[in-house]
Order: C-alpha cells, then sequence, then structure tokens
C-alpha cells in the first residue's frame, strides 16, 4: 500500500491528457498575461493593504513598512514563478502545482497538493467577494441608495443605522464624527452579506458560458483598472506626507513586516492561477512562462508604488477597514475621486474572483479526471466546453461562504495555502531537475538550486509568520483531505483501476 500512495504520472501521460484534452485552446499570451494581472490587482491593493498596514485581530500590521512587505512578497513569487514557468514548459496540463506534483512526488502528495489549493481558491474566491461587497455598498451609499443592515455584512455582524440612512458595522460607526451617540441610532445584526452572494453567482455564469468570453471581459476590465490605479497614484501624490505619516516607518518592526508581506501574499495567486489554464492555452510550453513572468512583473511595481502612496497620505487607521483606497482619498478631501474609484473598483474586482475562480474549477476538473474526486466535476458542457458541474458547484459553495465569514480568516487561509504550494513546486523542480534531467524543458529556471532553495526559504519564513490560528486550521484542513483520500481516492484512482 506504501508504495501506491507514491505512484506517479508518466510525462508522456500527461502530454497525452493535455493532447486528448476536451477544452477550447482560445489563450495567447495576451489574454494569459492580463488573466494574471487581472488576478494579482485587485483584492491585494485595493482591499488586504489597509489591514495589512494597520494590523488585524490577530496580526500586527507592517505600518508603512508595507512597501517593504511587497518587496519580499515580490521576491519570493519571482523565485515561485521562474519555477512554475519550467513546470509548465514541461508539463502543459490544467492542474497547475497538483499536475506538477503528480510526476514529481507521485499521488498523495499531489492530493494533498490538490486539497490545499481547493482552499486556496476556494477561501481566496470569499475575501474577494468580501472585499467587492463593501466597495460596492460604498457606492450605493454614495448614491443614497441604502441596503438594509441584515444583507450588506456577514452573518453576526452588529450594524448600525447613520442620520444619512446607511447602514455600517458598528467597529466603523465609532470612527465617525457621531462617536459614542451610536449606541442611541437603530441597529440590527447582519444575517448575510448579499452583495458578495450576487457578485459570486454572475461570474460563475460567465464562466458557464465559456473561456473566451471570460478572457475578453477580464482584458477589457484590466485596462480600466491600470487606468484606475494611475487616477490614484496622480490624485494621491500631492498628499504624500512621510514626514508625518512614515513615522514610524515599522511600528511592529521585522515582525510586522513579515506578517503583513504573509497576509498580502494573497495577492499573487493570480499567477498560480494562470498555470492552471494550460488546456486552454493555443501554445503552453512557451506562452504560459511569459505571461506568469509578465504579470508578476507589473503587478509587484504597481503594488510598492500603491502601497507607499497610500500609507503616506493618510494615518494608519484610516486604512483599517474593507476599502482603504477610497477611504483614504475621503480622508484628503477627495470625495468625487474617490467615488470614481469605488465605482471603477466595483466594475473590475470581480476579474480577481473570475480568475480564482477559474482556476479552482480547473482544478477540480483535473482530480476528478484523475479518479480522485466524483466524476461530475470532470463533465464538460457538449455547447460551451467548460466544467459544468464544477462551475455550478463552485459557485454555490463560494457564494454562501462569502455571504457568511469574515474577510480576515479568509485572506489568511489562502495566503498559506499559497505558499505551501510554491514550497512544492520549488522541491519537484529541483527533483525534477535530477531525476528527469533528458526532458524537455521550453523553460528552465536559470540556477535553478539557488533559485528553488530561496524560494522555499522565502516561502517557509512567511508561513511562520502567520497567526497560529491560521496553522490550526490549515492542519485540520489537511488532516480532512488526508481522511478522504483514504476513504475515497486511493481507491477510485485510475493509476490504480487502469494503470
Amino acid at each position: 500500500m506504501f508504495q501506491n500512495l507514491f505512484r506517479k504520472k508518466s510525462l508522456q501521460l500527461l502530454q497525452a491528457e493535455s493532447e486528448a484534452s476536451p477544452l477550447k485552446r482560445s489563450l495567447g499570451v495576451f489574454e494569459l498575461t492580463t488573466l494574471g494581472i487581472g488576478a494579482i490587482i485587485g483584492t491585494g491593493i485595493f482591499v488586504l493593504t489597509g489591514e495589512a498596514a494597520a494590523g488585524t485581530e490577530h496580526a500586527l500590521g507592517a505600518g508603512p513598512a508595507l512597501s517593504v512587505s511587497f518587496v519580499i512578497t515580490g521576491l519570493a513569487c519571482a523565485f515561485a514563478a521562474l519555477c512554475y514557468a519550467e513546470f509548465a514548459s514541461m508539463i502543459p496540463v490544467s492542474g497547475s502545482a497538483y499536475t506538477y506534483s503528480y510526476n514529481a512526488f507521485g499521488e498523495f502528495i499531489a492530493w494533498i497538493i490538490g486539497w490545499d489549493l481547493i482552499l486556496e481558491y476556494a477561501v481566496g474566491n470569499v475575501a474577494v467577494a468580501i472585499g467587492w461587497s463593501g466597495y460596492f455598498k460604498n457606492l450605493l451609499d454614495g448614491l443614497g441608495w441604502y441596503l438594509p443592515g441584515s444583507v450588506s455584512a456577514a452573518t453576526g455582524t452588529q450594524m448600525v443605522q447613520l442620520p444619512s440612512g446607511a447602514w455600517v458595522p458598528l467597529e466603523q460607526g465609532l470612527s465617525t464624527t457621531y462617536g459614542e451617540a451610536l449606541s442611541g441610532f437603530p441597529q440590527t445584526e447582519a444575517l448575510f452579506n448579499a452583495p458578495a452572494l450576487l457578485i459570486t453567482l454572475a461570474v460563475s455564469l460567465l464562466l458557464y458560458i465559456g473561456i473566451r468570453e471570460s478572457a475578453r471581459a477580464t482584458a477589457i476590465l484590466v485596462i480600466v483598472k491600470l487606468i484606475l490605479i494611475g487616477i490614484f497614484l496622480w490624485v494621491g501624490l500631492p498628499h504624500f506626507n512621510p514626514a508625518t505619516y512614515w513615522v514610524p516607518f515599522a511600528p511592529n518592526g521585522i515582525s510586522g513586516i513579515l506578517t503583513g508581506a504573509a497576509l498580502v501574499f494573497f495577492a499573487y495567486v493570480g499567477f498560480d492561477a494562470v498555470s492552471t489554464t494550460a488546456e486552454e492555452a493555443r501554445n503552453p510550453q512557451r506562452d504560459l512562462p511569459r505571461a506568469m513572468i509578465f504579470a508578476l512583473l507589473i503587478c509587484t511595481l504597481l503594488y510598492i508604488l500603491v502601497t507607499m502612496v497610500l500609507t503616506g497620505m493618510v494615518p494608519l487607521e484610516v486604512l483599517g477597514n474593507e476599502k482603504p483606497v477610497a477611504e483614504a482619498l475621503k480622508a484628503v478631501g477627495e470625495d468625487n475621486i474617490a467615488m470614481l474609484v469605488a465605482v471603477g473598483i466595483t466594475v473590475t474586482m470581480p476579474t480577481v474572483l473570475l480568475v480564482m475562480q477559474l482556476g479552482q474549477i480547473r482544478i477540480l476538473y483535473t482530480m476528478s479526471r484523475d479518479g480522485l474526486l466524483g466524476g461530475r466535476f470532470g463533465s464538460i458542457h457538449k455547447r460551451y466546453k467548460t466544467p459544468s458541474f464544477a462551475t455550478v458547484a463552485v459557485g454555490l459553495f463560494v457564494g454562501v461562504l462569502a455571504a457568511t465569514i469574515d474577510i480576515g480568516a479568509a485572506a489568511e487561509l489562502t495566503n498559506i495555502g499559497t505558499l505551501f504550494a510554491f514550497v512544492l513546486v520549488a522541491i519537484g523542480v529541483w527533483i525534477l531537475r535530477v531525476k528527469q534531467p533528458g526532458a524537455t524543458r521550453r523553460f528552465k529556471t536559470p540556477a535553478y538550486k539557488l533559485v528553488c532553495a530561496l524560494c522555499v526559504v522565502f516561502c517557509i519564513t512567511l508561513m511562520v509568520a502567520l497567526p497560529g490560528v491560521t496553522w490550526f486550521r490549515f492542519v485540520l484542513w489537511m488532516v480532512l483531505g488526508a481522511g478522504v483520500y483514504t476513504l475515497y481516492g486511493y481507491r477510485k484512482s485510475k493509476l490504480a483501476t487502469q494503470p
């Protein structure tokens, strides 16, 4: 039995699966790059920068030194991207780190990383949907359309109604000019987050219709998103006052910087999602490595610039919420630009949800094809050529969670899952360089021993910086996954039934 746990899929079998794939090949390097940018630029800049700088209930904030956190995160991701690029040029099959691990380590490790990726994408999608909901609600409030407090936040959130008619979380209301007077205002407890549920279902519908349509919509929205970032930098720079707001620069020292890096790592899951589209790329062995590296370079530069301006224009307490960019602009008197940014973010942030949901669906599809999950997850729609059942199941699952849980817990769980996947991919590249030196590689990681080692060191360091409660939830999920594999995957695996 022990040997069967590490049975491997050969390169020849993986390549044969890629050639026989029923998915539609319609993505070039431009579409793949915009998918990557669409996933990376979004929640990380527009949502998590605030909490990573100001801190959360479970984690210290990096303060203005969050820009250093992004440099650390960018380096870790650069090493990981080089490793992913080599695997993508070698194994052009959907499944990302799951598929790579099936060849490098064997079935049980592949299952573990696949199970990890399910957590990574599902919870990441939840964080994005919750973040989008905050901006959408802010936009409606600005227009004078107020959602009821019972359906505009996560379950259990205490909501209070301001004199304007807007319902806001009680903690946020306390920071307004009304302060302690809120005790006499109408209050209610939120039942669920309706906007988060609705945007998840809308994105699922687009993914159900087709990958080409999804990629086109993403490309258009990415261009709008880049224009928005340019507007924020242009308007925010005159308010940039590091002498006031960058003192102290790192209020929690190196611990806060590393924790901030670990929290915002969530943003970089985008290039992992790009690798899951291998069977829908026209020339995956050439275009996937290019797209992942292009997307990473562009996004890292933008993250650093936005973080520097954001933390240098307002006090940290202004940023500790799910819409820090809009709140920062309001705090410096740029209300009209804040409204423009809120509208733009509301329109464009769903690209992150779309690409991450796409990644999760393709992971489930590939695991189902291997027999490790139920066969329905591998069913393809006859007309649209998309994994129809998996798309519907993921949409409903993510939508319900997004309507009921907290954004901080969601982001932290996604980060630890992403870091774990990066560690295994880096180790896998090193193993295959030794065991399969003659395999065809259209892209080779330069100085692979150094790059792989640095990727492992950086990622493990960031994992250690995450809160203990995140580790507890992660280990619990892994134990549950091992149980599912033992009871189902081990017996149903196609390598077991059709060696």
